[in-house]
């Protein structure tokens, strides 16, 4: 298995740090020693993909073809210039470019028609058609309307008053207000019972991860200033069947908001090291916390940045140097593994990875009892961190399904961090809450390979059919609505490749 072989590679690398090795490291036949990495390289770095060959007529095999008239030369033009039958015609080239048109828009007209009784028995009473039900009463709003605003502004992160300026431009009036109004009642009306239904499904997967950020709601009845938070939770980075990223608007960091989300959950819960997830693991006895091994570098990283880098080989001899050495060789040997089973992951972080770890946590407690170093820098803080966190760090080495690091759910609210920038606050708790549904939903479609424009449109389209005439949803009966149902119409998947 290749796997296996660059396992064998690695194991075979000289450790960095220390000439020893675990006996099973130390009965390997050849140890090659390689040259330390500078301090910028120790952090990994993004590989560019090359774009394979005929990539281009795979990316435009599935649109539809305009065949434009051929671009040729008369013959008095051939004849002018190879003198009079002294050519022929050689096989023609074809070139593929890709068009795309403007917005339209198109106006629905629907017309009901309505009948009246003649006779004495229905006199005066009225009967009509049967008509769509109406996204909201009395509303302009149609499913593919409102699923190009969703997806112009939580998937492509353009703010409500650029949308409104546009379609000023093309004549269309639909102020951000009433823009904001349908995103607020589809969130509520629509797409909060099938979020309830994703919810439950996450929490019957056996490991989640969960991170928060910090918004800002202007009428939200507290003092100006105070901080919202936009919490995400997630499937854990080696759940592949089926990923689900759910988003969740709180007023706050209480320890008593996680509680109440994971408070049915049993799992490993993968977070930093923010204090509420590691008092909800004390309060369920079902959770066990894990914590994130990027967090426990990010310190020593912050080390290296600010020393002096025209003395390498003092960088090289200081202690943050030598634990982010250290980490990364727990990094190379784990990115090995990301294709393996949780059985086969499991038995190698075992074997290859539990001894640097154990090495690790050792070093790090020589280091603050005998090495001195500033106790308030960013090395002591590096340092304390990790000896703090070790119970929680060491957690991945006992379930191949628990994930290194944190990073997964920093993708997942990488969304809204963007988009935050563009709009800066939520103005009502009513809009962020509409946000946290939204974004539930987009993220957990782009996860699945759905395209969100096309799912919104389709989830607005068959949502409204199932309200009762009492208004409400039976959330059992949504299950050909999930983004990973194999019902969902073919133009909601993204075209493999």
């Amino acid at each position: 298995m290749q796997t296996s072989n660059a396992l064998a590679v690695i194991r075979k690398q000289w450790h960095p740090l220390k000439d020893s090795y675990p006996v099973s490291m130390k009965q390997m036949p050849c140890i090659i020693r390689l040259q330390e990495p500078d301090p910028d390289e120790i952090l990994p770095k993004k590989v560019k993909k090359k774009k394979s060959r005929g990539q281009r007529e795979a990316d435009l095999k599935d649109f539809p073809e305009d065949v434009i008239s051929t671009h040729t030369v008369s013959k008095e033009v051939l004849d002018a210039f190879y003198s009079e039958g002294n050519w022929k015609q050689m096989p023609s080239e074809i070139y593929k470019r890709l068009r795309h048109e403007p917005e339209s828009w198109t106006v629905e007209v629907h017309t009901v028609d309505v009948f009246v009784g003649t006779d004495g028995y229905h006199q005066d009473e009225f009967m009509r058609g049967d008509r769509p039900k109406d996204l909201f009463r009395g509303s302009i709003a149609t499913p593919s309307l409102v699923a190009s605003i969703l997806n112009v502004k939580y998937v492509n992160s353009a703010p409500l008053h650029r949308m409104e300026q546009e379609f000023s431009r093309n004549r269309v009036n639909i102020s951000k207000q009433t823009m904001s109004n349908w995103m607020i009642n589809s969130s509520r009306r629509y797409f909060a019972p099938l979020v309830e239904c994703v919810k439950q499904e996450l929490l019957k997967i056996p490991v989640t991860q969960s991170d928060e950020t910090p918004t800002q709601v202007i009428n939200d009845d507290r003092a100006p200033g105070s901080k919202s938070y936009m919490w995400v939770h997630r499937s854990g980075e080696f759940h592949t069947k089926f990923p689900i990223v759910i988003y969740e608007y709180q007023k706050g960091r209480n320890p008593e908001l996680p509680l109440q989300f994971y408070q049915n959950y049993e799992g490993i819960l993968v977070t930093d090291s923010l204090s509420q997830y590691h008092l909800i693991e004390k309060k369920l006895r079902g959770l066990i916390n894990a914590n994130c091994w990027a967090h426990a570098r990010r310190d020593y990283a912050d080390a290296i940045k600010t020393a002096d880098k025209s003395n390498p080989d003092a960088v090289r001899r200081s202690v943050a140097y030598q634990a982010l050495s250290r980490i990364s060789q727990i990094y190379k040997l784990e990115g090995t593994l990301k294709d393996l089973t949780a059985g086969e992951r499991l038995k190698e972080r075992q074997n290859a990875i539990k001894p640097l770890v154990e090495e690790y946590f050792a070093w790090v407690k020589n280091q603050l009892e005998n090495t001195v170093v500033p106790p308030k820098g960013k090395t002591a803080e590096g340092l304390k961190y990790s000896l703090n966190q070790e119970k929680y760090l060491k957690i991945f080495l006992s379930d191949g399904n628990v994930p290194i690091d944190n990073t997964a759910s920093e993708r997942s609210i990488r969304t809204f961090c963007i988009v935050k920038k563009n709009w800066m606050f939520h103005d009502s708790i009513q809009g962020a809450q509409a946000s946290a549904i939204i974004y539930s939903i987009s993220e957990t479609a782009k996860l699945n390979n759905l395209r969100p424009y096309y799912y919104f449109k389709h989830l607005l389209t068959e949502l409204p059919k199932h309200y009762d005439k009492k208004g409400n949803i039976d959330s059992a009966k949504l299950n050909h609505l999930l983004p990973w149902a194999k019902e969902l119409p073919v133009e909601c998947r993204k075209p493999r490749r």
